[in-house]
């Protein structure tokens, strides 16, 4: 889940990144069937679409989620094996030294600050909630290092619990592209997102989008040729290869 995005300073922006804040001239009825379209097509494209995060329990979701914040989920899935060994519950976490925790999962960047939200975490979860993972989002919200994003992801998950729809960086640039939501913010989208999408899809959806941003949707060169939702898309650069054109572009 990689949080970063790039500013090239002087560089143009892409006719894609300009068409995110536009949406097309369309009812809320109409989107809300286009959104259902978008999200059919995906599912045909992603049929096993899942977290891609490795986890077995709870904890271990929301330790990784906090790992992945500015890094890449295969470098966190290489981090979390021996990190669970070696502390398999938050007790073990809150009760060992910073420093072997920053150690332990340094290659993921920004050790010291995830090191410090990861025990911090524990040490909450400990003392309020007897070592067990909160089930609630306001109950999430109070451990350090846990914002909705993350907390989406550990309810939708682990406890298959829909809260909301996970909002990264993915899912943003693709809800400005597709013209789901002209906002900016994460909170905005995800609320425009969860007003589109029926509850049951809210989990799913994220991990769609996420997929679809990283397979095909990409930032600097999405490839709009081979988009499977291209004539649902109102920043769609290029018409769809022969096969994909099943639709007519929203009007």
């Amino acid at each position: 889940m990689r949080r970063t995005m790039s500013k090239m300073k002087g560089a143009t922006q892409r006719p894609a990144t300009k068409g995110a804040r536009r949406l097309p001239r369309e009812s809320v009825e109409a989107r809300r069937r286009r959104a259902a379209e978008v999200l059919a097509r995906l599912h045909e494209a992603y049929p096993d679409a899942r977290c891609s995060l490795d986890y077995q329990s709870p904890l271990q979701l929301l330790i990784a989620t906090i790992l992945s914040a500015q890094c890449t989920d295969a470098r966190v899935n290489q981090v979390t094996p021996p990190f669970f060994a070696r502390y398999p519950t938050a007790t073990s976490v809150a009760g060992a030294p910073r420093e072997a925790i920053e150690s332990a999962i340094r290659t993921t960047g920004f050790f010291r600050n995830k090191a410090k939200s990861i025990q911090g975490a524990c040490e909450r979860i400990v003392e309020a909630y007897r070592g067990d993972v909160p089930r609630t989002m306001d109950e999430l919200l109070t451990l350090p290092g846990v914002a909705r994003k993350t907390a989406n992801v550990v309810l939708g998950n682990a406890f298959g619990i829909a809260c909301g729809v996970v909002v990264d960086t993915h899912v943003q640039r693709l809800a400005g592209r597709i013209g789901l939501s002209a906002q900016k913010t994460p909170e905005k989208i995800e609320h425009d997102l969860m007003d589109l999408f029926p509850k049951e899809e809210w989990i799913v959806s994220s991990h769609l989008l996420i997929l679809h941003g990283r397979k095909v949707c990409q930032a600097r060169a999405p490839r709009c040729a081979e988009c499977v939702i291209n004539r649902l898309c109102p920043s769609a650069e290029a018409p769809p290869l022969p096969g994909l054109d099943r639709s007519s572009a929203p009007r």
